[in-house]
C-alpha cells in the first residue's frame, strides 16, 4: 500500500519545525499512520498561497497547515481554487484560531491536532469568495469564518487574552464598550440574494460561514459551514437605549436564553439583524475598512460576496 503523502505548511513566526516533528511523532505512535512528510514553510512573501501550490504540484493527499487563521485562510483559499480532493488539516497555533474552535480542532495540543489530522474523518466546508475595490484596484480573496466592517474586527482584535480566559465571552461585552467610538453608522445599500435590502443604517456589518468567537461567544448563532449559507449580522444601534437592545440581543436572546430553550433560529430585534444569504452585495456611503478572518484588507466603499459550497475538505 502506497503511503499517504503528507504536506506540512508551517508558519515560522507561530512554531518551529522541531516542536512540530516532534508533536508528530507522537501522533504517529498513536495512530500507526503510514506516511510520506513533506515540509513547507511560510514567509512575509507568501502567506500560505504559493507553498499550497508546491504541496498540491508535488502530488499531497492532505495538506497539515500550522499557524494562526491568517496561514488557514491563506491555504484555504488556494486549495478551494483548485477544486482537489487534497484534504485540509489544522494544526491551531495563532491568538484567535476561529475555523479550528468552530470545527472542534484540539487547542495548545500539538500533537492531539496531529492525531487528528493522521486519523480523523474529513468534513466538506464552505468557503466565502469576496470580491473588493481597494486603494490598489479590485482584489479577490476566500474567507473561512468571517468578514465585514465595524465592531467585529475590534471585537476580535482588542479584546484583553487576560481576560478572556478569566470570564470567557463576558470578555467581548467588556472589549464592545472600548471600541464603540470606532464604530459611527453609514448608509450601505445592500443586495442580498439578487433582492434588494430596505435602505441601512449600520455601524456594523459581519458575514460568516462560522460564528463562534474565543471564549465561546458565538456571534452568529446559525452559522453552520457546511449549509451552502452565509450568516449575516447588522448591528445598527444608536444612543444607549440602542446598545442596549444590541447587548440584550446578542448576550441573552442570542446567547444565555438560546441555550436556556434550545432556540434553532437567530432572534433579530430593533438594532440587530439576522440574515441568511448566498450572495451579497453592499454599497458603502462612506469608505470603512473590511476585515477577513482577523485580517485588515483596507477601506473600500464596494463589496460582493458569494459562497462556494463545499469548497474545502476538512479533518
Amino acid at each position: 500500500m502506497t503511503a499517504q503523502r503528507v504536506c506540512i505548511i508551517w508558519n515560522p513566526s507561530k512554531t518551529t519545525r522541531r516542536d512540530l516533528e516532534s508533536g508528530l511523532d507522537q501522533a504517529t505512535s498513536a495512530a500507526g499512520s503510514d506516511f510520506e512528510a513533506i515540509w513547507f514553510e511560510t514567509s512575509e512573501d507568501d502567506a500560505g498561497q504559493g507553498v499550497t501550490a508546491q504541496a498540491l504540484a508535488a502530488g499531497a493527499d492532505l495538506l497539515v497547515v500550522a499557524g494562526g487563521d491568517g496561514t488557514v485562510r491563506a491555504v484555504a483559499e488556494r486549495l478551494a481554487e483548485a477544486d482537489t480532493g487534497t484534504e485540509l488539516a489544522i494544526v491551531p497555533l495563532g491568538t484567535g484560531n476561529l475555523l479550528a474552535r468552530n470545527l472542534g480542532v484540539p487547542l495548545n495540543d500539538i500533537p492531539g491536532a496531529l492525531n487528528r489530522a493522521l486519523g480523523g474523518e474529513a468534513r466538506a466546508i464552505d468557503v466565502g469568495w469576496l470580491e473588493i475595490d481597494l486603494a490598489g484596484g479590485p482584489e479577490r480573496h476566500a474567507f473561512a469564518v468571517m468578514a465585514g466592517f465595524g465592531l467585529d474586527a475590534h471585537m476580535i482584535t482588542e479584546t484583553d487574552d487576560d481576560l478572556k480566559d478569566k470570564v470567557g465571552w463576558l470578555a467581548y461585552v467588556e472589549s464592545m464598550g472600548r471600541a464603540l467610538a470606532a464604530s459611527d453608522p453609514l448608509e450601505v445599500r445592500i443586495t442580498a440574494d439578487g433582492q434588494a435590502h430596505d435602505g441601512d443604517s449600520v455601524h456594523t456589518l459581519l458575514v460568516g460561514n462560522c460564528g463562534m468567537l474565543q471564549g465561546g461567544f458565538n456571534l452568529l448563532p446559525d452559522a453552520d459551514p457546511s449549509d451552502g449559507e452565509l450568516d449575516l449580522l447588522l448591528l445598527s444601534a444608536d444612543g444607549a437605549v440602542g446598545w442596549l437592545d444590541t447587548m440584550r440581543n446578542l448576550v441573552w436572546d442570542n446567547g444565555i436564553k438560546r441555550l436556556a430553550t434550545g432556540g434553532k433560529v437567530a432572534e433579530s430585534s430593533d438594532s440587530a439583524t439576522h440574515l441568511r444569504v448566498r450572495s451579497l452585495r453592499l454599497e458603502l456611503m462612506e469608505p470603512r475598512v473590511f476585515e477577513i478572518d482577523g485580517e485588515d484588507l483596507g477601506e473600500t466603499t464596494r463589496v460582493g460576496i458569494t459562497i462556494q459550497p463545499g469548497a474545502v475538505r476538512v479533518r
